[in-house]
């Protein structure tokens, strides 16, 4: 009987040191040599963390760059469906077809809310709208957009702060990140990182608050 027991008890105690002992022990160590990405990847500013640069935020104030849409939703006390875009504790696309009416509807609005800000197709390089600037995406949170509609945001964001848009333009360069290796991805602009660059210019831009409660600014 021993030599039947002998191999599953010693199965049993390899299976633990290895799985319940030295892959943890891995994971942990990994994660000690990127400690930022292990952590969420925060973004400080004056020593407080104000965001992820992995989560986007739902920005409102014309000082600020804005994100792309976001579809996910919530409910209100009535339990009624109501808008709650980059709420972090979920994730959600709207899962509508091409050829949905609602989604042409919601990107009406979404071109209409575009020209309200004094944004169009002639503020871009190409003349045309980038397809973030109206397109919500898969998970809802997406804390980066594309070069072209962060540019396209740099004269109505330089207006409300009373700066000049060179100003604006030169941080969306500054921020603006290559494809990964050279290969993988499209060039993007991390939304955050743009609006607490802004936040750093000199005296006479408007100073505002990212990392406000619900990471909403107004």
């Amino acid at each position: 009987m021993l030599e039947h027991l002998r191999p599953a008890v010693s199965l049993v105690a390899l299976s633990t040191v290895v799985l319940g002992l030295a892959c943890p022990l891995a994971f942990v160590a990994a994660g000690h040599v990127a400690p930022n990405r292990a952590e969420g990847s925060l973004v400080m500013r004056d020593g407080h963390a104000v965001g992820s640069a992995l989560i986007g935020q739902n920005f409102a104030s014309p000082r600020y760059i804005h994100g792309r849409p976001s579809a996910i939703t919530g409910t209100d006390a009535k339990g009624a469906t109501i808008p709650a875009p980059y709420d972090a504790s979920t994730s959600l696309a709207s899962n509508l077809a091409p050829t949905s009416k609602a989604l042409h509807d919601r990107i009406a609005t979404d071109l209409a809310a575009l020209g309200k800000r004094g944004l169009g197709a002639g503020e871009t390089a190409g003349g045309a709208v980038p397809v973030d600037a109206i397109t919500a995406s898969g998970s809802g949170l997406d804390a980066d957009i594309s070069p072209d509609y962060a540019l396209m945001q740099a004269r109505p964001v330089a207006s409300a702060r009373g700066i000049a848009e060179a100003s604006v333009r030169d941080i969306i360069a500054t921020e603006t990140q290559p494809r990964t290796f050279g290969l993988f991805g499209e060039p993007h602009v991390n939304v955050l990182r743009v609006n607490l660059a802004l936040d750093r210019l000199p005296p006479g831009a408007h100073r505002g608050t990212p990392g406000q409660v619900a990471g909403v600014v107004r």
